[in-house]
């Protein structure tokens, strides 16, 4: 277990630094063939990671990024047509854009053909594409080109065409090594200093953020809570006195009925806690982290979870073979000493699985798509010891088990609001699959009318108004804490009715899809920038006395617009953007061009910055060591972090977390 939890940690580690590194999803390599005595064709063959895209051509001007190509030197050649792709084009109706997208995976090409009018010809100029994945998309990415060859011998000869004006030139060391500085591109001595890389400021706050420790304590408190509940169901809570006293009776001493009836707790531990770490096994590291986006997994969640919750509303039960639970009650009876006492615990969990196995399915799929690789193991650790502890106390104090409620009714009413939770947590996974595909059957208006109905008839059950078939004929008025708890569930139910026009309703959005895809919204708290201008801003906020909050953006950002409509909304997060930060937004896509163009030796290669959006970028890679948008990091008035960077999480309390930190950290 030691051994587990170190390669743990270890791979933890790796994660982080691998979060703070340059994103590089699209590899293009550059080509020039002849497809006639005077035309040449230049190619751009790229190769895109899985879960990638980019996209294709002209797409409408309010769109994404679409693919272009600049022709900056054309001597003895002319373009001949527009840019041209080959590639499986997808073609998908985008919400957020509100119009049809049209993009590649997997695989690119593109094009551009030349007619060549000279005996001689010089060829220059470089392809702008754009690509996302679900969480982040990255910049405009220049793919340079320059090519000369013989034209046709028969061609006129070439005319020289003037050189454009010398770019600027700011010579960078290579920006992945720590202790180097980058220059500010036309920065004066007052400024250049906010343009000094934070690399390793910033990773070392977002590895102290990243608390392994405190996950698998959420994930073992899962569990225990887990295990609490299932106690208190008809197949488990019955079954604790009988085998107690059983225990009691049949040792010759008190002392050994206890140190029994602790083996028989450590057996549950021990059983349980295999099967954690049998499904880690099987399934890896990677299967567990992939499945909390995996279309296909949250489907199967989601029907796996109704199911349970129709057992638990009675419309069938669960049970495992009676021969698979008869053979191991006679195999206990047969043995003895400590193999009887694990048998006998063996029993327990063949017996009780009607109760459990959809609690622990729950669990399982909860903690599976956490993406913690230890999730199962630690899980299922925090709900045998919850299972197991009732056994070991009433065996040491006897005398309690006269005080323990009586099995009765109330079981059923435990059994029946699990499948009211079960049923509403299992739409959250329906919804994943459902952005993944862009089907547009689950938007927030619809999740939110489910989550009411469901909640409501909660309710309406728990203060006695709703019946279900399990229930028997039982009349009697509900306890005291059930319809508490129903007031609870209404009163939760009154509070969700407003967002279906539009209201945040932030207890639910961790759960419900992104406000985007709500169709009718009447609510309307917009956060716009003070600046688009990084030392502008700086200025600003050094006058002012406040900490800076940058956003890296783009104007074809599907993932910036969905933050800006799902978290910045939010009135908390709203209030502090407005007035406890300076909030600053950089376009990387930015196609005004700068005033004079600006080279850069960056990672030993010269790239010229031509436009406001390359400026901004080449901001976000040497400075803070990432490419990917959306890219939030807090800093001071003289551009240090304050805290770690925050990326694509429509998570409003994370996100109010990062800001409060920050805050913290500056007033400090």
């Amino acid at each position: 277990m030691k051994k587990q939890i170190f390669i743990t940690m270890l791979l933890a580690v790796i994660a982080i630094a691998a979060s703070a590194q340059m994103q590089d999803p699209v590899h293009f390599s550059v080509s020039q063939k002849k497809v006639a005595p005077d035309e040449i064709e230049v190619t751009f063959s790229g190769k895109i990671d899985a879960g990638w895209h980019v996209y294709s051509t002209a797409l409408p001007a309010d769109g994404p990024i679409s693919a272009t190509i600049t022709t900056e030197k054309n001597e003895g050649a002319a373009p001949k047509g527009s840019l041209g792709h080959r590639g499986k084009e997808i073609n998908q109706y985008d919400n957020m854009f509100g119009m049809n997208l049209r993009f590649f995976e997997n695989s690119v090409t593109f094009y551009q053909r030349y007619k060549l009018t000279g005996k001689t010809y010089h060829v220059k100029g470089y392809l702008e594409y754009g690509s996302c994945n679900d969480e982040m998309c990255m910049p405009p990415t220049q793919v340079e080109f320059d090519f000369k060859g013989e034209g046709p011998a028969d061609a006129p000869a070439t005319e020289e065409k003037k050189e454009l004006p010398a770019a600027d030139t700011v010579a960078v060391a290579d920006t992945t090594k720590a202790d180097t500085a980058a220059v500010a591109p036309q920065a004066t001595a007052d400024t250049t200093g906010l343009w000094t890389p934070v690399i390793d400021e910033l990773r070392a706050f977002d590895g102290a953020q990243s608390n392994t420790d405190h996950s698998w304590v959420y994930i073992f408190f899962m569990g225990f809570v887990g295990g609490l509940v299932a106690l208190f169901t008809p197949c488990v809570w019955p079954i604790i006195p009988m085998t107690v006293s059983f225990f009691l009776k049949r040792a010759k001493d008190k002392k050994k009925g206890i140190r029994d009836a602790m083996t028989y707790g450590v057996s549950i531990i021990v059983i349980y806690l295999a099967l954690g770490l049998a499904i880690t096994a099987i399934f890896g590291a990677s299967s567990l982290n992939a499945l909390a986006t995996n279309a296909v997994f949250n489907i199967f969640f989601f029907l796996l979870l109704v199911v349970f919750a129709l057992s638990f509303f009675g419309w069938f039960e669960l049970t495992l073979p009676s021969s698979w639970t008869n053979k191991v009650d006679n195999k206990a009876s047969s043995t003895s000493g400590l193999l009887s006492i694990f048998l006998m615990a063996f029993t327990l969990t063949l017996v009780s699985f009607s109760c459990t196995g959809p609690i622990i399915g729950f669990l399982l799929v909860e903690v599976s798509t956490s993406g913690s690789i230890t999730g199962p193991a630690i899980g299922m650790l925090g709900f045998a010891v919850a299972l197991a502890l009732p056994f070991t106390l009433f065996a040491m104090f006897p005398t309690w088990l006269k005080q323990a409620p009586k099995s009765g009714s109330w079981m059923n009413i435990i059994k029946v609001t699990l499948g009211f939770i079960e049923l509403a947590f299992a739409l959250k996974f329906f919804s994943v699959a459902d952005l993944a595909y862009g089907w547009g059957l689950l938007d927030r208006e619809v999740f939110l009318s489910l989550w009411i109905v469901i909640f409501g008839l909660l309710g309406l059950y728990l203060i006695g108004k709703l019946k279900f078939r399990s229930d028997g004929d039982d009349n009697r008025a509900m306890p005291v804490p059930c319809i508490v708890l129903g007031m609870l569930s209404l009163a939760f139910t009154v509070y969700m009715i407003p967002g279906l026009w539009g209201a945040p309703c932030k207890a639910v959005s961790a759960f419900a899809p992104p406000m985007n895809t709500q169709d009718f919204n009447l609510y309307n708290n917009e956060v716009h920038p003070r600046f688009k201008d990084y030392e502008q801003g700086m200025a600003a906020a050094k006058a002012e006395g406040k900490p800076v909050l940058i956003d890296f953006t783009g104007f074809g950002c599907v993932n910036c617009r969905k933050m800006e409509a799902a978290v910045w909304t939010d009135p908390q997060v709203a209030d502090k953007l407005n007035n406890d930060f300076v909030l600053i937004s950089l376009y990387v896509d930015d196609k005004q061009p700068l005033d004079h163009p600006i080279e850069i030796v960056e990672n030993g290669k010269k790239r010229t910055l031509r436009t406001i959006g390359d400026k901004w970028s080449y901001l976000q890679r040497s400075k803070f060591g990432a490419n990917a948008q959306p890219f939030y990091v807090i800093i001071d008035n003289e551009g240090k972090p304050l805290t770690g960077s925050y990326s694509y999480d429509e998570d409003i309390s994370h996100y109010l977390e990062f800001m409060n930190k920050g805050l913290e950290n500056y007033r400090k």
